[in-house]
């Protein structure tokens, strides 16, 4: 479902669990791109929602251990998945599913329990991105008995991508996605550039910043262990999962905000820090990936050019 506000230049909707917000710099332009959106999404959750058991992605779960045709769109999105996963060496990985249901997001964020006394599962590390098996020209999956998928992160942030280029194709206008605050724009920019405001809370940063920045192409996206959290037994947790051990990343960055030539890639980049840790800033510096990295104390560290200031 989703319920949304206009405005002369912008859409804001609810969807796909979060906030959605499309922006143009044209207002004649937002009926068509507002159609764009609103197909892509219905088409994405369709497609990758595991709370959804008539997704596609359910129904791939179903089947594990078999050859699974997919449609286009869940073969690119998974197709995402492993590469952000050989990308950051499985520090993002798609088979963290069964570790995500077992901390106790195993529902629509909106009706999650958010103090629960029962105890998490026991963590286990995640079963390996190299585990499925994606051939892309028939567009076959073979998903192994077991293993469960959660595609929630970058399948969103593919959805800001291919929102932002096809509304920009559609209407040859600029435009911007931001969709919880992974944020892709598409087209000629306003004069001055996209000014994006950051914060730990993404609706929060509409009107009170932590920091200001302006993009004129490509994606800006913010990973945090602030947004959404809730208590298993007394103990607080988020949605971030370290591949490596199957529970919660350790809180040492509560935000992280990176911009990169995509939605997608600023997405898998700042999710990947807040798993790395410490070792974040010279781990997105390597890459040359501009970032802002905000410590659980509040202190902000910035890699790569990325502005120090409003």
């Amino acid at each position: 479902m989703t319920t949304s506000t206009t405005g002369a230049d912008r859409i804001v909707l609810h969807a796909l669990g979060t906030t959605a917000l499309l922006a143009v710099t044209d207002p004649a332009a937002l009926p068509t791109a507002g159609l764009v959106m609103r197909s892509e999404l219905a088409a994405i959750d369709a497609a990758c929602s595991r709370f959804r058991p008539d997704s596609e992605i359910s129904r791939l779960h179903q089947r594990a251990g078999t050859a699974v045709p997919v449609g286009p769109l869940l073969a690119e999105a998974l197709e995402v998945a492993l590469r952000a996963a050989q990308q950051t060496d499985g520090l993002v990985d798609p088979t963290v599913g069964a570790a995500v249901r077992g901390l106790g997001y195993d529902r629509d964020f909106a009706e999650l329990a958010l103090d629960e006394p029962a105890p998490p599962a026991p963590a286990a590390p995640a079963p390996g991105w190299w585990r499925v098996r994606l051939e892309p020209v028939s567009r076959t999956v073979v998903l192994p008995r077991g293993v469960e998928l959660d595609l929630g992160a970058t399948a969103k942030a593919l959805a800001a991508d291919r929102i932002a280029g096809s509304a920009a194709f559609a209407t040859g206008a600029g435009v911007l996605v931001s969709l919880g605050g992974d944020a892709a724009v598409a087209g000629p920019p306003p004069e001055g550039g996209w000014r994006m405001a950051i914060g730990d809370d993404h609706e929060r940063a509409l009107t009170e910043p932590d920091a200001v920045v302006t993009i004129t192409g490509g994606g800006l996206a913010s990973s945090s262990t602030t947004r959404r959290t809730w208590k298993r037994a007394g103990r607080q947790v988020h949605h971030i999962v370290d591949p490596r051990t199957g529970d919660a990343a350790p809180v040492h960055w509560r935000t992280v905000t990176v911009a990169a030539a995509s939605c997608v890639d600023a997405n898998t980049a700042s999710t990947a820090a807040v798993v790395l840790g410490p070792d974040a800033p010279e781990w997105l510096a390597a890459r040359n990936l501009p970032a802002r990295l905000v410590a659980a104390d509040g202190a902000v560290t910035t890699v790569a050019g990325f502005p120090e200031g409003r």
